[in-house]
């Protein structure tokens, strides 16, 4: 099971998934209540150990400005989640970068990993970092290959979400904050031990 904690902004953050065993640590660049700039996204990239992706995320900006931030950002792994087309994908690509593409049931976007050129797929709720879940109906038959479920997801929730959809992993946002954009790091201790005994 692969685990994603995304929306990070403050060292402790990091520590508590780092320790918890997430795979992967997300930096909002996009606007959104968990934005930071790239420098911050830089300062917290460096606490995480090898091994361990650092993902910057991106939502419809120009492409010059997404290869700009992310490399300040110091990060191995960038997130579109948007519309953007598979040409973006093909130069972050030749960036060096890692990618993810997030997109949502009913988008109009195809949900077999690696369509547009991307390592992961995020299937996210039509609007994403808000908290709410979506119908896992509108999914239809399962996405292919590797794909995270996202959306609405916590810590009561996630190993029920698990065992019916049987993703290839998760990604979490919202639902590990103590208040809007601000983490709690006992609950992302709390979701990624429960996610890992479910999957």
């Amino acid at each position: 099971m692969y685990i994603k904690v995304c929306g990070l902004s403050r060292p402790e953050d990091v520590a508590a998934a780092v320790e918890a065993g997430a795979d992967a640590v997300g930096f909002v660049l996009t606007p959104s209540p968990r934005q930071v700039a790239p420098d911050t996204a830089r300062a917290l990239a460096a606490l995480v150990p090898e091994g361990i992706a650092t993902v910057a995320v991106f939502r419809g900006e120009p492409l010059d400005e997404v290869r700009k931030a992310a490399a300040e950002a110091g990060v191995t792994t960038v997130q579109l989640h948007g519309d953007e087309p598979p040409e973006h994908f093909a130069a972050l690509r030749a960036d060096g970068f890692r990618l993810v593409r997030a997109t949502s049931p009913g988008s109009g976007a195809p949900l077999e990993t690696g369509a547009y050129g991307e390592d992961l797929l995020i299937v996210d709720s039509p609007r994403p970092g808000s908290g709410e879940r979506w119908d896992p109906a509108a999914l239809g038959a399962a996405p292919t290959g590797s794909w995270l479920l996202a959306g609405g997801l916590g810590p009561d929730n996630v190993a029920a979400a698990v065992t019916d959809l049987r993703p290839w992993g998760v990604d979490v946002s919202s639902g590990v904050e103590a208040s809007r954009g601000v983490k709690d790091p006992a609950l992302i201790t709390r979701f990624v031990a429960a996610a890992r005994a479910a999957g």
